[in-house]
């Protein structure tokens, strides 16, 4: 479990094949690495995945085939900067809202409408998961946990400030990226007493 209040960004070193997944291997910082042990849960990009080795050059995760094809994830080269959080420990303080680390679907950013030093985002939302963003609720991009400002059919919005652009990889976003979305964990159990209840 997570809150979606980024940590640090990590630095992309290495990509390696490992059939039927891949190695990544990440430079995590002196903050984080600190604190890091094998098994420990970190999400990437809000992507949970366990620390398998810690060595000079960054830290191991392995991913597997569903996790590089459901999330960008599968999309990263060594250079690439990620969003990095680790796992909430019972007793820390809530910033964000619940993040499970677990990825809905790839969404795209649709427009940036800059309004310096802030910045409004669209991204767009797969129909069935629609029902999961309302104005004021939260939405987690890429691992950032954010207040939804416009909810619509097929796109949201969320208003960006400038400690957001500048401490996380929202900052480097364009147009037609894909980034990794989670909706509300609240919202899934919502939608489905009502679902089963309308049955």
């Amino acid at each position: 479990m997570f809150t979606g209040l980024v940590e640090t960004m990590g630095l992309v070193t290495a990509t390696i094949e490992n059939s039927p997944g891949r190695t990544l291997r990440i430079e995590v910082g002196d903050v984080m690495r600190g604190d890091l042990g094998i098994g420990d849960s970190i999400a990437i990009n809000g992507c949970c995945l366990t620390v398998v080795a810690i060595g000079v050059d960054g830290v191991d995760f392995e991913a597997g085939t569903e996790t590089l094809s459901r999330t960008n994830l599968g999309r990263l080269q060594p250079g690439h900067r990620v969003n990095l959080e680790r796992s909430l420990a019972v007793g820390d303080r809530m910033g964000g809202h619940y993040v499970t680390g677990h990825i809905d679907a790839l969404s795209t950013v649709i427009s940036i409408e800059p309004d310096p030093p802030w910045a409004k985002y669209w991204f767009s939302v797969p129909g069935h998961l629609a029902k999961q963003i309302a104005s004021k609720g939260s939405a987690t991009i890429d691992g950032i946990s954010l207040t939804v400002v416009d909810a619509l059919a097929d796109r949201f919005s969320v208003a960006l400030i400038p400690h957001t652009l500048s401490v996380t990889t929202l900052g480097t976003r364009a147009v037609g990226d894909e980034i990794n979305l989670e909706t509300d964990v609240l919202a899934k159990y919502i939608q489905r007493q009502l679902t089963e209840r309308a049955q």
